[in-house]
């Protein structure tokens, strides 16, 4: 018997049965399909799927998020292939149709995350697991959310890259989040991830975050920042915690706790 199923691009899949061979192309989303339980049946991830951290030795690696080896791909005889609409490119989910069904994600909330947990839960037949990680997750949201609310909204400029300089702007998951945790976006007036020019006339945010992914921003880079923000306290910051839409939230609410304790301290 034929099922349909719908990805968040609404375009619709067909399957006579569950699909049991997993290429998954996006590394929150790999650590989601682990946590469901569905680890035994993930075929092929990418060089980025660092969770679970045993996964890489185990797995067959297929390439990163924006190139992939379509041959070892087609090897592997996936039945469906996970990608989603910003890490992955067009033209490469063009050719991964032709291997085999592709569903995408398409994340801008934490609803977009719980509904995309639903849907793996009916397309992997693992709709008790889904339910159940859905309820942890509002739950830890709405523990979250009680402990900081008598907290002040706080400006902070997120940047994610250098050469050229970058931020995430409104229209992201990250800024949703940063909303979420009660921090203005300073370039919430910008979209996306735009290039932004860094000079000493900067507006002055309250903190600066510096992301360790997708650029891996260190402690060295807070002396250059300081330059440009001479009033504000730069801070390193977990990009996972504020990027992974999967199950990786269940650990992402208890850090952004000792986050504003850090702050409030520091």
């Amino acid at each position: 018997m034929v099922f349909t199923v719908t990805d968040q691009l609404n375009r619709k899949l067909s399957f006579i049965n569950n699909p049991k061979r997993i290429v998954s192309l996006v590394p929150s989303q790999t650590e989601l399909l682990c946590d469901l339980g569905l680890e035994k049946y993930l075929v092929g991830v990418t060089k980025f799927c660092v969770h679970p951290r045993h996964l890489k030795g185990e797995k067959t690696i297929v390439g990163g998020t924006k190139q992939v080896h379509l041959g070892k791909i087609a090897a592997l005889q996936p039945d469906i292939i996970l990608c989603n609409k910003e890490e992955n490119t067009k033209a490469m989910i063009a050719d991964l149709e032709a291997i085999a069904p592709v569903h995408i994600s398409d994340i801008y909330t934490l609803e977009d995350s719980l509904e995309l947990m639903a849907m793996y839960g009916k397309l992997f037949d693992v709709e008790a697991e889904a339910t159940a990680l859905q309820h942890r997750l509002n739950t830890i949201k709405t523990e979250f959310e009680a402990s900081i609310t008598k907290l002040p909204v706080q400006t902070v400029a997120y940047f994610i890259w250098k050469s050229p300089y970058m931020v995430a702007a409104n229209n992201t998951f990250i800024n949703h989040i940063l909303t979420l945790c009660k921090f203005k976006n300073s370039f919430a007036h910008l979209k996306r991830y735009p290039e932004i020019v860094l000079d000493t006339h900067n507006t002055c945010p309250d903190y600066v975050f510096l992301s360790s992914e997708p650029y891996p921003f260190n402690q060295e880079h807070i002396k250059e920042f300081s330059v440009f923000f001479p009033n504000t306290k730069i801070v390193l910051v977990d990009g996972e915690m504020f990027s992974w839409y999967g199950s990786r939230l269940l650990k992402a609410f208890s850090y952004f706790k000792n986050l504003h304790e850090n702050l409030r301290y520091s």
